[in-house]
């Protein structure tokens, strides 16, 4: 019996998946649950189990574009498990391999003299007429130009569908060699939502910076004790979200959309968090923030970040979203212009920590300082607004024992 290994949702709005690579070959014996594949969509790359044991047949190569509910492969699942370790299928291998260059025919001088004129002629490579003058008026040298007629001449098709490269000056001596591959579906979704936000989304970014003291005297202080009971480290994300939930309070306008003609402003605060994976950028959701302790955002941006980076990631927990946090200082970024994730209307910067003098009550001092951008979308957030977010955000930074924990450290860090 053959079954129909079909593609299945990956989640809503979804409807067609990129068969990303094969884990296996056609007519491999595959275990049940065995994962046979990856497929990319839209926001994810997921992984396609073997719905059943049996010798695979592919119906789908690695890059097809693959309806939702489409036939990827067949199982026969009458077939039996060949016999035999795979050390020995490997030496049958290798042994086939020999035996079939021991009798590869070794061509005589005659034949590959015979060969050479045959696929080389006067013709090859030569423009005709047509050709070469399209070729000339485009400035591509002919040698650039794979011909299709008779005998490898160049064609005035072949001409017209030659691409020129723009000139790159005289050529140095080093290696001028070039790659070329496939975007995946999920790195073309991306770049295409980028395009979007920038084209389609009045987007401003306002700039302020925070002392990162305060949050440093925490965390060395109390730091050990948080994961030696929690079980995970207290980082910055947990100051910097509890700082958005706050600061989303005060200003609802961020934690807005646009959608028609509509303002859709949100009373709960799901937080997208920007990892970089394995096959792109992928945004997962902190969902209701607002009801997250420092404990609780640290644990959830682990596990996140986690599944994301083992490819794990599933469509619903990066879907969704209010406002969102990309931490480019984790790469060294000084600062950025972040891009709005849409349909939000604001994204947070963070970045790298750099020691620098400032002025303090009169006198200059060297403090771990950090920059912080605010993307918002003008068409919905006013200057006021925006400005008067990130400067809550400073506020909150800059005095989290009294506006983030209450006066009470240890309560807050539940030690």
């Amino acid at each position: 019996m053959a079954l129909e290994m079909k593609v299945p949702s990956p989640g809503e709005s979804i409807s067609e998946v990129e068969i990303a690579e094969w884990l296996v070959q056609d007519g491999d014996y595959v275990e049940k649950d065995q994962t046979i594949a990856e497929v990319d969509s839209d926001k994810a790359t997921l992984e396609l189990p073997a719905e059943a044991s049996g010798i695979i047949t592919l119906k789908a190569e690695e890059g097809d574009v693959v309806d939702v509910g489409g036939v990827v492969c067949l199982i026969d699942t009458d077939a039996e498990k060949p016999s035999g370790s795979d050390s020995d299928k490997e030496e049958k291998k290798e042994e086939k391999k020999s035996d079939e260059k021991k009798e590869e025919k070794q061509p005589t001088k005659e034949e590959k003299e015979s060969d050479s004129k045959e696929k080389e002629t006067y013709a090859s490579g030569s423009p005709s007429p047509a050709a070469k003058k399209t070729l000339d008026e485009k400035g591509i040298d002919a040698k650039d130009v794979k011909g299709s007629g008779r005998d490898g001449r160049i064609t005035k098709d072949d001409a017209v569908k030659a691409e020129g490269k723009p000139s790159m000056g005289t050529p140095g001596p080093g290696k001028r060699g070039e790659k070329r591959s496939r975007m995946s579906m999920l790195r073309r979704k991306v770049a295409e939502r980028l395009v979007t936000a920038k084209n389609e989304t009045a987007m401003l970014t306002t700039f302020n910076e925070a002392d990162m003291k305060p949050i440093f005297d925490i965390r060395s202080k109390y730091k050990e004790k948080f994961k030696e009971k929690h079980g995970v480290s207290l980082g910055f994300m947990s100051f910097f979200t509890l700082a958005v939930v706050r600061a989303l309070d005060e200003y609802p306008a961020v934690n807005s959309m646009i959608e028609g003609r509509e303002m859709i402003t949100y009373d709960y605060k799901d937080i997208s968090i920007a990892v970089s994976g394995p096959k792109g950028l992928m945004v997962p959701v902190m969902r209701n923030a607002e009801n997250l302790s420092f404990r609780g955002v640290e644990q959830e941006v682990k596990r996140l970040a986690t599944r994301a980076r083992d490819g794990k990631i599933t469509v619903d927990e990066m879907t969704g979203g209010t406002f969102t946090i990309s931490n480019g200082g984790v790469f060294g970024s000084m600062l950025s212009t972040p891009i709005i994730n849409p349909p939000q209307s604001g994204i947070l910067g963070m970045h790298n920590i750099i020691e620098r003098p400032v002025a303090i009550d009169g006198k200059v001092e060297i403090r771990p300082m950090m920059y912080l951008a605010l993307s918002y979308d003008h068409r919905i957030i006013d200057g006021r607004e925006s400005v008067g977010f990130l400067v809550a955000i400073k506020e909150a930074l800059e005095d989290p024992e009294k506006l983030l924990m209450d006066g009470d450290i240890k309560k807050a860090l539940e030690l």
